[in-house]
C-alpha cells in the first residue's frame, strides 16, 4: 500500500479489525518513511457481476459509482456516510447472490430506493427521480404523494 502523504511503499499494520458486519477488514497503517497514519479497507470483490444498463449495454458493477449516486441524492441531508456505506454494502451483498451474474440498473435502483425511503424521504425522491426517470412534474408529484401516504 502506497502512503497517501509521501508515496512510500513500505508501511506497517498497527491494527486490524472486522468491519461492515464481517464483510470487510479495516486496517490502520503507519508509513515507515514519514510516520503518517492512515486506514485502508479490504473487501471481497464481486468479480463478474455485470450491470445491464437501460440501453442494453453491460458494465462491471462498481461499488464506488453506486456510492456517488447515493452521496449526490443525500447531499445537504442529515444522512451519515456510515448509513450510505451500509446501504451500499447491503445492496452489494444482495447482488452477490445473483445466480446469472447480471442485474439491471432498474433492479439496483429499487434495492437502493427501498432502503433510502426508510432513511430519508427527500433523498429517496432525489434518487427516485433519476432511477425512475421522471419525465414531467406530474410523475414527480405522484411519487411525493405516495410518500406522504406513508407518513
Amino acid at each position: 500500500m502506497r502512503c497517501p502523504k509521501c508515496g512510500e511503499i513500505d508501511d506497517k499494520v498497527i491494527d486490524t479489525r472486522p468491519s461492515d458486519g464481517g464483510r470487510s477488514i479495516r486496517r490502520r497503517r503507519e508509513c515507515i518513511g514519514c510516520g503518517y497514519r492512515y486506514s485502508t479497507i479490504e473487501r471481497v470483490e464481486n468479480i463478474g457481476l455485470k450491470v445491464v444498463k437501460k440501453d442494453g449495454t453491460r458494465q462491471d458493477f462498481n461499488r464506488d459509482k453506486l456510492m456517488e449516486g447515493l452521496s449526490s441524492a443525500c447531499s445537504k441531508r442529515p444522512v451519515s456516510n456510515e448509513n450510505l456505506t451500509k446501504i451500499v454494502s447491503e445492496v452489494e451483498n444482495l447482488l452477490g447472490e445473483q445466480k446469472n451474474g447480471e442485474i439491471s440498473t432498474q433492479s439496483i435502483g429499487e434495492l437502493v430506493m427501498n432502503r433510502l425511503r426508510e432513511l430519508d424521504k427527500v433523498a429517496y425522491v432525489r434518487f427516485a427521480s433519476v432511477y425512475r426517470d421522471f419525465t414531467d412534474v406530474s410523475s414527480f408529484a405522484k411519487e411525493v404523494e405516495e410518500i406522504n401516504k406513508d407518513i
